[in-house]
């Protein structure tokens, strides 16, 4: 049976303003809103938090969702993870965050409220414009005191996702870490200035992204997929029981990748599925005019496997066709 010890009444929430994981008590799971900024008419905008702290002591794991608002399915594989966790049997400490950005999700967009894109504006800023604060806050009153990061995400609107992750797959431990999680492919990607996983790995912290399906939904299968590569995390780092489960496939290990864009606009439509391994020369997609006559024809730049896909027909030029990674 679980030991797990939910505080299931509003009232309990404690609202805070920085994660101290010493203060959290051991052996449960607690609650909190993290208060970051204000609204314009002061009302202030806050992050769901759950810390499960085991009774000994151990490494700290942050696993982090929803940067874009919608980017949905990190959602339930976090509320999930910490519903099944025996924090009796833990060692160290879980920190969830199912929703970063609070405003994005209530809007249904990707954006913060300001338009900008939380993701490409890491660390942030002390004195900044809100968004820039908002990041910064996240930074420096919560992730920091992470040890280890898995960030969440699913594609953007209009496209496909497999089951993947990005990690430098030159630094070892970040390499342990995107195995565990039994994806269908990984992606060699050193942190990029201005991610979640850039300032965690500036700050020192072992981060790796993890793409899991597509925008707007709950992918059970899929949340369940990212709930046993956690799980294999958390078995590594010594901070569960659990034992490890293999992958029923071995991982497509991928040196980089890249988008393959359309030069006109018109109606597209992508041929080959996400996971798909593609000959150089193969036949990936076809643009039409809005009278149904084809436009032009796109073929693979190279051999590779279709990470991400649009599924969206109405494509602009310029518009994103499929994120080919090159094995």
């Amino acid at each position: 049976m679980d030991s797990l010890l939910f505080q299931t009444t509003e009232e309990a929430t404690q609202v805070i303003h920085e994660l101290n994981v010493e203060e959290a008590p051991p052996g449960c799971v607690s609650k909190y809103w993290l208060e970051l900024v204000k609204d314009g008419i002061g009302v202030p905008i806050r992050v769901p938090v759950l810390v499960a702290r085991g009774r000994r002591a151990g490494p700290v794991l942050g696993i982090t969702a929803a940067i874009h608002g919608n980017e949905l399915n990190g959602i339930p594989l976090i509320q999930r993870l910490f519903r099944h966790l025996d924090t009796a049997q833990m060692r160290g400490t879980l920190v969830g965050l199912p929703v970063l950005n609070v405003p994005a999700l209530l809007r249904n967009q990707r954006a913060f409220m300001d338009g900008a894109d939380l993701n490409q504006i890491m660390p942030g800023k002390a004195n900044g414009n809100v968004s820039e604060v908002y990041a910064y806050r996240l930074i420096n009153c919560i992730v920091s005191r992470f040890e280890y990061l898995v960030d969440v995400h699913t594609a953007s609107f209009g496209r496909a996702n497999s089951y993947y992750v990005r990690a430098d797959m030159d630094a070892p431990i970040t390499k342990r870490m995107a195995m565990l999680q039994n994806a269908q492919i990984i992606v060699h990607n050193p942190p990029s200035d201005g991610t979640l996983r850039g300032a965690a790995a500036a700050a020192g912290i072992h981060a790796i992204t993890l793409e899991i399906g597509n925008p707007n939904s709950f992918q059970k299968s899929l949340i369940r997929s990212g709930q046993h590569g956690i799980r294999n995390l958390l078995a590594h780092l010594g901070m569960a029981p659990n034992m490890i489960e293999p992958p029923e496939y071995p991982p497509v290990l991928c040196r980089r990748s890249y988008w393959v864009y359309t030069d006109s606009g018109g109606i597209l439509l992508v041929h080959p599925e996400v996971n798909a391994q593609v000959r150089q020369g193969e036949h990936i997609a076809t643009l039409h005019t809005i009278f149904g006559d084809p436009i032009k024809k796109y073929f693979a730049p190279e051999a590779g496997i279709v990470i991400e896909k649009s599924v969206g027909p109405i494509n602009q030029t310029g518009g994103r066709i499929l994120h080919l990674g090159i094995l």
